[in-house]
C-alpha cells in the first residue's frame, strides 16, 4: 500500500499544467505587444530574467499575488491571462464515449488473438441484429 510520502515523491506539488502554459503565453503576448524585453519585464515585476522566462514558458507556476502584480505592470485585468482558456479544454466525455474507451482498453489487453477475434465477431453479430 503506497504511503503519503510515496504519493508526494511521485508528483511534485509545484508542477505546471496547461493552464500555467496558457497564462504564460498570454503574459508573453502582452509583453511583446507593449514592446518590452524579458529583462525589462523581469525588472518591472521584481524577478530575475530566468524567472520571467520560466513564467512565460509555463515552467513555473505564478502565485496569485505575482499574477496581480504582472497584470498591473502590463495594464490589463487579471482575467485577461485566462481568456481563451475554456476553448482549450477537452469536452467531458458522455457515458457512451467512456464505455467505448473502456471497451477498447479491455479489448487491447486481451492477449489471446482467438479470443479477440471471437469478441469481434460477437460485436459484429450483435450490431447486425440491431440494424
Amino acid at each position: 500500500m503506497p504511503t503519503q510520502s510515496d504519493a508526494k515523491a511521485a508528483k511534485p506539488l509545484n508542477r505546471a499544467n496547461d493552464t500555467d502554459r496558457h497564462v504564460g503565453a498570454r503574459i508573453r503576448e502582452r509583453r511583446i505587444m507593449l514592446g518590452l524585453s524579458q529583462q525589462q519585464m523581469a525588472d518591472l515585476i521584481g524577478v530575475t530574467y530566468q524567472q520571467a522566462h520560466k513564467y512565460e514558458r509555463g515552467i513555473n507556476r505564478i502565485s496569485a499575488g505575482r499574477l496581480y502584480e504582472i497584470a498591473q505592470v502590463v495594464g490589463v485585468p487579471v482575467g485577461y491571462f485566462f481568456e481563451g482558456l475554456e476553448n482549450q479544454r477537452a469536452p467531458d466525455l458522455t457515458a457512451r464515449q467512456r464505455m467505448c474507451l473502456e471497451l477498447a482498453r479491455n479489448f487491447s489487453s486481451i492477449s489471446n488473438e482467438r479470443h479477440q477475434e471471437a469478441l469481434s465477431q460477437m460485436a459484429r453479430a450483435l450490431a447486425a441484429e440491431e440494424a
